[in-house]
């Protein structure tokens, strides 16, 4: 399986510092291209490999790490989607309801990537965090995800175990993934009052 981070933002850089901490190899690309972020590169070693955007686009797993706004460019620098799963990573904050129609994010998300499966993850913790070794104190930051499609969930919880995150798989977008489109705090406060 073959991975790629779209976006060499704070959250960006930080999945390739996980990626490159776990010695799991990753592309990471941006708009401005391979040079931009070739300093980073050289920093985390040769798991992480800069490259075009048409390049990283082809990779099996494309992780979105962009501003919510960004994926439909991204989504229309590829023809063909069929087979691949997207990590949306983003978090919608400032998109008003009514653009996204009264969806959830990561449904609209799906709806530009025709053909792609869908799973959110890797969007809960603020970056500076994010980017920290997940193993703390004899235990592991908790990483949620959630997708239509049980098996591309499955395998998507399997690379969080492989970052080091203890996954919990939260069902279906229109279940238990509603939460992951909130900030880390409310995540928290929706999931006591659920108990």
């Amino acid at each position: 399986m073959s991975y790629s981070i779209i976006g060499s933002g704070n959250v960006g850089t930080a999945l390739a510092r996980q990626f490159a901490r776990s010695g799991i190899a990753v592309g990471i690309a941006n708009t401005r291209g391979p040079d931009s972020i070739a300093t980073l590169t050289a920093e985390l070693g040769d798991k992480v490999t800069a490259m075009t955007l048409q390049n990283a686009l082809k990779a099996d797993v494309v992780i979105l790490a962009v501003p919510f706004r960004a994926h439909q460019a991204i989504a229309g620098a590829a023809t063909d989607w069929a087979g691949k799963i997207v990590i949306d990573a983003m978090n919608a904050y400032g998109v008003t309801p009514e653009e996204l129609k009264g969806l959830a994010s990561s449904d609209v998300v799906a709806s530009a990537f025709p053909g792609a499966k869908v799973v959110k993850t890797l969007n809960q913790l603020p970056a500076k965090l994010l980017a920290m070794n997940p193993a703390e104190n004899g235990g592991r930051r908790v990483m949620f995800v959630s997708g239509n499609d049980e098996a591309a969930s499955a395998s998507i919880a399997k690379l969080v175990e492989a970052l080091g995150f203890a996954s919990i798989t939260l069902g279906k977008i229109n279940e238990g993934g509603a939460l992951l489109g909130m900030s880390g705090p409310l995540i928290l406060q929706n999931l006591i009052k659920q108990k």
